[in-house]
C-alpha cells in the first residue's frame, strides 16, 4: 500500500516550468560587485528580473527583454549562464507553480528613468552579501554567492 501512495503522489508532482532571469551586475566606484535586484509584484520578495519563455528569442535575449520590461535596464548579456536554480512561483490567490530559472548575466550599462513595469517594482542595488541576503530562495542564494562575472 506504501509504494501505491508514493507512486499516486509523484504522478501528482508538476514538472518545473522552464523561465529565464537576468543576472544583472556592475561594478561600483571601488570595483566592488553590486547585483540588482527588483520586487516582484504580488508578493513584494526580492528577486531577479525573470519571466517565461518568448516565441523566436533565445533564453538569454528573454532575460534581457524582462529586464527591460521589470527592471528599466539595458546591458551587454553573456548568453553563457550562470547557473540553475529552482523555486515555486509564489501567487497570492493560486497554488505555486514549480520553475526551473536559467540565469545569465546582464553588465548594465544604462538604467532608465522610465520602463513599463515601472510603477509596479521596486528597484535596489545590493553587494554580493547583502543581495543573498536578500533573496528568499536557497539555490539562489548559493549561485549569487558563488557567481564571478571574471568566470564568465
Amino acid at each position: 500500500m506504501k509504494s501505491a501512495l508514493r507512486k499516486t503522489e509523484a504522478q501528482t508532482w508538476p514538472e518545473p516550468k522552464r523561465q529565464f532571469a537576468a543576472l544583472p551586475f556592475k561594478k561600483n566606484k571601488k570595483g566592488k560587485l553590486q547585483i540588482l535586484l527588483i520586487t516582484s509584484r504580488e508578493t513584494k520578495r526580492w528577486v531577479l528580473p525573470k519571466g517565461w519563455p518568448m516565441k523566436d528569442l533565445s533564453g538569454g535575449e528573454a532575460a534581457e527583454q524582462e529586464a527591460f520590461e521589470e527592471a528599466g535596464i539595458r546591458g551587454e548579456l553573456t548568453e553563457q549562464a550562470a547557473g540553475i536554480y529552482h523555486y515555486p512561483k509564489l501567487r497570492v490567490t493560486k497554488e505555486p507553480i514549480p520553475c526551473r530559472v536559467k540565469v545569465f548575466p546582464l553588465e548594465v550599462t544604462e538604467m532608465l528613468d522610465d520602463w513599463p513595469e515601472k510603477d509596479e517594482r521596486t528597484r535596489k542595488w545590493f553587494s554580493v552579501r547583502d543581495a543573498v541576503h536578500a533573496v528568499d530562495e536557497p539555490e539562489l542564494k548559493a549561485l549569487l554567492a558563488n557567481w564571478s562575472p571574471e568566470e564568465d
